[in-house]
């Protein structure tokens, strides 16, 4: 059992319909976060994040791991029954009934302390959940190309680094906001910040996202032309197949060096917390969806907001592409500074780092830009 499913977890390709085979992924992806959702429950002080703690409704994500057991359960129970891919179903339900046997959903949660060590658990469940749920919907629905599986080359790669990057968000938010304190806090004025903070929450959310993009822009563009840079950066340009996960792909140096020079005139100007709260939001939906292998354009308005077509054509190894679209949410951004793509084509060819040089595999790609010799 433990042989096949290590040979499922190094496999790729689209998953034989009418074999049980995508019911049993199902109820297994779904029984191992059931497995770590009792885990969070068990020890909350080490495996949530405080920001997500204060927000959630304890009942809500009770009933969630709950409703997630059953189907998980379900699903396992009724390929065993068919005799449909057994060993696979009989994993799934192990793990279901090892959450159940932990406490399943009724795991109590008493007083603890919050200012302990933590790995975000807890963010890697419930974004896995959502992302995994309506982004693989959509890129079905809208497929630019039809023929790429769910689990397409090198997924493994990709799921390791958003594994990773989701683990050491307590790291990254801890390192982030100190270098920003650190090398920024002079430039925060009291006066700036309570009229920004006052602002029309509709303007507000513009400027923030603008004031953002222009950052990125130019942090983006360094990481393509400074060659030390780009040593950090080729990891996420070398995925070679788009979807909602390729985005995932970005090594930790850059992870916390673009964040804290986004996040530093952010601070310095003072926007509120729900035009901040917001702006996480569709961050967060763009940084995945513009990844994501569907077939968006939005005809003329993909000359002012950043879509799949524009990203996509930034990963791509086409010559007119090399060094274009580097804007993340603004397009009008590239067409102001010269960067932006022009092609007779809609759609680019081939994806990656051209001369296809950055190894395949996370700890190999943590390693990348210390021992390339290029």
């Amino acid at each position: 059992m433990f042989k096949r499913l290590n040979e499922l977890s190094e496999s790729h390709g689209a998953l034989r319909a009418g074999q049980g085979m995508v019911a049993g992924v199902i109820a297994l992806i779904l029984a191992a976060l059931c497995f770590l959702g009792v885990l969070a429950f068990h020890f909350p002080q080490y495996l949530t994040t405080p920001e997500l703690r204060r927000s959630y409704n304890v009942d809500m994500m009770r009933q969630l791991l709950f409703w997630s057991m059953v189907i998980a359960g379900g699903l396992s129970v009724a390929l065993i029954v068919l005799g449909r891919v057994r060993w696979l179903a009989a994993s799934a339900f192990g793990l279901v009934v090892l959450s159940a046997l932990l406490g399943g959903h009724k795991v109590p949660v008493g007083s603890f302390a919050t200012n302990t060590p933590y790995i975000g658990l807890d963010w890697f469940i419930l974004d896995l959940l959502g992302s995994a749920l309506i982004f693989i919907f959509i890129e079905k629905l809208f497929a630019l190309r039809k023929d790429q599986p769910v689990f397409r080359p090198e997924w493994q790669t990709d799921f390791h680094h958003f594994l990773v990057n989701h683990m050491v968000v307590g790291f990254v938010l801890l390192a982030t906001n100190l270098m920003v304190h650190q090398f920024f806090g002079w430039a925060a004025h009291d006066g700036i910040r309570g009229w920004v903070a006052n602002l029309n929450f509709w303007v507000a959310l513009f400027l923030i996202i603008l004031v953002a993009d222009l950052v990125q822009y130019w942090t983006h563009r360094a990481y393509h032309e400074v060659p030390l840079l780009w040593r950090i950066h080729a990891v996420h340009h070398s995925v070679k197949s788009m979807d909602w996960l390729a985005g995932s792909r970005q090594h930790i140096l850059e992870l916390l060096i673009t964040r804290t020079l986004v996040l530093a005139p952010i601070y310095v100007l003072g926007f509120s917390k729900e035009v901040i709260d917001a702006y996480i939001i569709i961050v967060g939906f763009q940084a995945v969806f513009n990844h994501a292998n569907v077939s968006v354009r939005l005809g003329p308005l993909r000359y002012i907001i950043v879509t799949p077509n524009f990203h996509h054509w930034h990963h791509s190894q086409d010559a007119e592409a090399l060094d274009k679209n580097y804007a993340a949410h603004f397009a009008f951004l590239d067409y102001l500074f010269g960067t932006a793509v022009k092609s007779d084509k809609v759609w680019p060819t081939d994806y990656g780092v051209l001369g296809d040089y950055v190894p395949n595999g996370f700890f190999k790609q943590l390693k990348f830009p210390f021992t390339w010799k290029g």
